[in-house]
């Protein structure tokens, strides 16, 4: 049974195979830039930090001032979405991401770091309203019990984006011949223009080809009051904002921790080729769990990645050489599938709240921001290597969700 076209209802699919096989080989471009851009924050951190002469804290402001933004902006990009549709939310995103990409050229000509801070909050506001629009756009795209697999196998190519960018940040940023790398941040400006320029062309793109129409509502219009009735949407958001906190920390500090003697002691250009590794093994972890979901509930999956991510960052932190290097580089795999799954599970059965549940859901991925500034103070004090004990109980709480949290109850109808 066909759904509404100008609702969005995880419960009632739209049934257009044709035009939907079409609409999410399209969506997977979007999938792979913000990857490769959020990615390449783990390589920006290590050199501004140098240029710049910051500590781990200050260092940190970088995720804490890209993640931040999806605070502030995800829950006005949720009702723009709900107003304006899925398709102009994405043309909106890329615009706007662009935009963000043009301010490094101007912040790096003048060498201030609260300039790059400010491209950086502007470049992930438009990021919030790609995965405001294009996250539930994907679940929408088929059946319902499947939406977790299509959502984890379109995120495999943004783990594609995040395994690409360490060579494309290492090359350009990490450069040999830029010496001024230490003293000051002018390399960020030829990649970062490329990125605006390309954002820019698949916006242009976008407002040109022919997706089906979801997420405008005229019938009813829900408030996000009803998406917090949801008990299991508001455990999904905090398994969101420890998610992204700990993959971020633990991106944002693998530089430093493989640059350490007692784990591998490379250098900067050398450790960030490695972090490919780390988000490669994210990209291979999608697509098995995309198949593997097809056969096993998705919660299940969910809670076993968390005790391996759970086991492997200990190791990690207890031990040195190969081992812990390899260890930590290992979590990227079992990471794989957690965000999508754990943002499917939270917006199974909103109906037509769905927009604005994937708006708090996007909120909380200011996890992003205040989890790597907290292991960013620990670091300071204890050092990075044991650091890595605050991602660890991150993953704590994502495994109770995938065996309990994320069953759908409506809060208000528990009495």
């Amino acid at each position: 049974m066909a759904s509404s076209i100008g609702t969005f209802d995880t419960n009632n699919q739209v049934e257009q195979p044709q035009n939907n096989t079409f609409a999410l080989i399209t969506l997977t471009t979007l999938f792979f830039m913000w990857g490769f851009i959020t990615c390449l924050n783990d390589i920006l951190i290590p050199y501004l930090k140098n240029a710049f002469s910051l500590t781990y804290t200050q260092a940190m402001l970088v995720q804490f001032c890209f993640f931040g933004a999806y605070f502030i902006v995800s829950i006005p990009a949720g009702t723009l979405v709900s107003k304006i549709g899925f398709k102009k939310g994405i043309i909106t995103g890329l615009t706007i991401a662009s935009l963000g990409c043009f301010l490094f050229y101007p912040a790096a000509a003048l060498g201030v770091y609260a300039l790059f801070l400010g491209a950086l909050f502007v470049l992930a506001a438009g990021i919030t309203v790609l995965q405001v629009s294009a996250n539930p756009f994907v679940s929408a795209l088929g059946p319902a019990k499947t939406a977790s697999s299509r959502l984890t196998m379109t995120q495999a190519f943004n783990s594609l984006g995040t395994t690409v960018a360490p060579f494309f940040g290492a090359w350009l940023i990490f450069s040999e011949t830029n010496a001024a790398a230490q003293t000051d941040a002018t390399a960020v400006q030829i990649p970062y223009l490329f990125l605006a320029l390309t954002l820019l062309a698949l916006a242009v793109v976008f407002a040109f080809i022919k997706l089906p129409e979801l997420g405008k509502s005229e019938q009813s219009k829900p408030s996000i009051k009803t998406a917090l009735k949801y008990t299991h949407l508001k455990l999904g958001a905090i398994g969101i904002f420890l998610y992204v906190g700990a993959e971020v920390a633990i991106g944002s500090f693998l530089v430093n921790f493989l640059h350490d003697p007692n784990i591998a002691g490379l250098n900067e250009a050398q450790a960030a080729k490695l972090i490919a590794y780390y988000w490669g093994g994210a990209m291979i972890g999608r697509f098995i769990g995309a198949v593997v979901m097809q056969k096993i509930a998705a919660g299940k999956v969910l809670a076993f990645n968390a005790v391996m991510a759970i086991v492997l960052l200990v190791v990690a932190v207890m031990s040195e050489g190969a081992v812990a290097k390899w260890s930590i580089l290992a979590v990227g795999l079992f990471n794989s599938i957690m965000f999508p799954t754990i943002f499917s599970l939270a917006i199974n059965k909103l109906g037509d709240a769905a927009s604005h549940g994937a708006g708090l859901l996007c909120l909380a991925i200011v996890g992003g921001a205040i989890v790597p500034l907290f292991q960013g103070m620990l670091a300071d004090v204890v050092g990075v290597q044991l650091s890595f004990l605050l991602p660890a109980l991150c993953y704590v709480f994502i495994g109770y969700f995938g065996l309990k949290g994320h069953k759908p109850v409506n809060s208000s109808s528990e009495r």
